[in-house]
This record gives structure tokens, sequence and C-alpha cells, in this order.
């Protein structure tokens, strides 16, 4: 409630600088005003989008198969690649990548990952995001999306999958705090896991079971 309440706040607030001194404001600060309503208002959109998408990803229609994550992440990779043709991103996907998954979820927590990945390294000169695999206890298949972005502190790592929460360093960076919440629920649906690894300055893995 507080994320939501925040954008209404800003809203009321120019609202009422708007209409209790309208004679004494200049036009740049009307537009000043009215460009802060906009934003405001696109945040709370994105917001409730956001919570609409966590909620469905838990009574949407489960059916698996053998989903290759290679080729959805091949898509996702080169769909973020043409939406800024200027940085010097390199993607390494494992080849044959098959996971026994819902197709359409299994895409929704890959492009969760990678369009994470693809924001916190930003501002690296080569940025590097991993899609790979290794085997953990039991023989079980663990998935894994690495970057070599901002990271952030392992201590931390618990709080990563909790709605609107957003880890210090995070803040200078788009997003709603959902997504992470999203991957962890549809994880979860599969019978699987999630956890994290990171250093703060060093990059981050994020590493998922499918059951």
């Amino acid at each position: 409630s507080h994320d939501l309440r925040a954008p209404l706040r800003h809203i009321k607030g120019f609202v009422h600088l708007l209409s209790d001194d309208s004679e004494n404001l200049s036009p740049e600060d009307r537009t000043r005003f009215t460009d802060n309503i906009v934003t405001s208002v696109e945040r709370m959109e994105h917001l409730i989008e956001a919570l609409l998408k966590l909620s469905r990803v838990t009574r949407v229609e489960f059916n698996r198969s053998q989903t290759s994550l290679s080729d959805i992440a091949g898509e996702i990779a080169n769909r973020l690649k043409s939406q800024d043709a200027d940085r010097s991103v390199e993607f390494v996907i494992g080849r044959n990548l098959m996971a026994n998954a819902d197709p359409d979820l299994a895409r929704v927590v890959l492009e969760n990952l990678f369009s994470n990945a693809w924001k916190f390294t930003r501002d690296r000169e080569k940025a590097v995001i991993e899609l790979g695999s290794r085997k953990i206890e039991n023989g079980t298949v663990a998935y894994f999306v690495r970057d070599n972005g901002i990271g952030f502190d392992q201590a931390e790592s618990e709080k990563l999958f909790t709605p609107f929460h957003r880890l210090p360093g995070a803040q200078g960076f788009e997003g709603t705090g959902v997504g992470l919440a999203t991957v962890q629920r549809i994880v979860h649906r599969h019978g699987g896991r999630i956890w994290a690894e990171a250093e703060s300055g060093k990059g981050a893995t994020f590493y998922f079971t499918l059951g």
C-alpha cells in the first residue's frame, strides 16, 4: 500500500499547487507540475500492471512440456539488443538447455532475469550475461543467469523476492520491485526453488530449479 500511495500523494500535491496558486504560476512551473503528475500516473500504472502480472502467474493454466530454455533465451537476447544497439553486451547462452516446464511461464522467468541483468550491467563498458546449468545435490539440474553488473550485498539476498522491495544501489534503476517475486512464484509452482549469489560491484548469479 505504501508503494501505491506514494504516486497518489505526488499527484494530489501537484494538483493542489496548480489549483491553489494557478494565477501566480509561471509557464515553466505549470509544465513542471504537469510533467510530475504524468510521471506519477505512469508510475501508478506500472505498479498496478506489475501486481496484475504477479497475481496471474498462480492462476494461469499450467502445462509442462520439454522446453528449450536456450531458444527462449536467444529470442530474449535478440530483443534486448535491438532495443539498445549502442550497448556492448555479450550473451553467453548454453546450448541445448532443456527443462520440463510450462513454456509460457519459463519465458516469463527468463525475461525477468535477463531484463534485470541487462538493466544492472548498463554502466559496464563490456557487459556479459550468461545462461547455463549445473548439477547440484541429488543430480538436480540448476539453471542460472549470471551477469557482471553492480551486484548486491549477499546478506540482503533473501529480501530480493519480496514484492516492491528494492535493495540499496538499485534505486537509480527503473523497475517496480515485483519481477523477482513473480519469478519466485513461477519457480515454486514448478516445485523448484530459486536463490542468488552476489557481491557488491562484482555481478550476480540467480540459480533456479524447476522441480
